[in-house]
């Protein structure tokens, strides 16, 4: 496919990239990651393993838990976790969190480590070490080849400048997808999130004005998919597939070896939905992603789900069921 260089506009690598393969504290591993969602709890470092959580006060109780950053918990050296946890015990009730499928454990680590350890979800994953041409489908090459006769696409060398746009962006489609809670992003998280080391940004344009745009987080050889958002206008011209084209194209061709797409839509998606669909024509594979809990202190956790009449469920922490219904 040669239309990138006819009519993309790809700009010049900005100063927030780290160089393909560095190591650092980059995206969703950045302290300022973890700030970006201090409205929904306190952040905390797991000084160990090099993970962010976020400690949240149990409502009605003198009391703490603690989730892991959405969407995923990311972190150095999962080989340390499990010393990280245990000087938990005592602080808090119960940890829960969302494993990056990209991170060096198995379902046995988990197991060993958290008291709740199930499949949650399959990321979508593209191996970049692929030809494009046979790691696409035909129908995402089509519909991307249609895309860009109409847009142009260029990457933002500081994706800050455009928070307010962005912000207007991910409006919409807060609206259309009725997103709340944590998954809604507030303008303040965006502010931060905008200038995390490691963040990329490819914006979608018509006849010079922004429809849409895509962030991205880059950690070591990975390119994590974090959000992408669009006007009316990026919708009716499918911009999404010349973003996702342009982004594939400029890792592949800047040292990143693999991408991690995210899930399809829903809590537990089956992999038949609209995203799924799309994002599977851009995938070589998938990754699964555990949803795990653990419980610090069983007395206290039953005496809040009991205090709270909780009948008995799989959600957890018990007590919170309904928190990001």
């Amino acid at each position: 496919m040669n239309t990138r260089a006819e009519i993309n506009k790809v700009q010049n690598c900005t100063s927030q990239e780290p160089a393909p393969g560095k190591q650092g504290t980059f995206g969703y591993l950045h302290p300022s990651y973890a700030e970006s969602l201090a409205e929904f709890g306190t952040p905390r470092i797991l000084p160990r393993c090099g993970g962010w959580v976020l400690q949240r006060q149990i409502p009605g109780f003198s009391c703490y838990d603690a989730m892991g950053c959405y969407p995923l918990f990311v972190c150095e050296d999962w080989s340390q976790l499990n010393s990280d946890l245990k000087a938990l015990e005592g602080e808090l009730v119960s940890l829960s969190l969302v494993t990056d499928p990209s991170g060096q454990y198995d379902s046995n680590l988990l197991h060993e480590i958290f008291d709740v350890a199930r499949p949650f979800k399959e990321h979508f994953v593209a191996d970049l070490g692929k030809p494009l041409d046979t790691l696409v489908s035909k129908h995402n090459r089509y519909y991307a080849r249609r895309s860009l006769r109409s847009i142009s696409v260029e990457r933002c060398e500081y994706p800050s400048e455009f928070i307010d746009e962005w912000a207007d962006f991910y409006a919409v489609l807060t609206k259309r997808h009725n997103l709340g809670g944590i998954k809604a992003f507030s303008r303040a998280a965006f502010t931060k999130q905008l200038l995390i080391p490691g963040v990329v940004m490819f914006r979608a344009l018509y006849q010079g004005a922004a429809i849409g745009a895509h962030l991205w987080y880059v950690q070591n050889d990975i390119g994590y998919s974090h959000l992408a958002a669009f006007n009316s206008v990026g919708y009716d011209l499918m911009a999404s597939y010349g973003l996702y084209w342009t982004a594939i194209e400029y890792f592949a061709s800047n040292g990143i070896r693999w991408l991690n797409l995210g899930a399809g839509a829903g809590n537990k998606c089956e992999g038949e939905d609209g995203l799924s669909k799309f994002k599977r024509g851009w995938s070589t594979g998938t990754q699964t992603v555990y949803f795990c809990g653990r419980i610090f202190d069983h007395d206290r956790y039953a005496e809040i789900v009991k205090a709270k009449g909780i009948a008995a469920t799989e959600y957890f922490p018990a007590y919170r069921i309904g928190e990001f219904a």
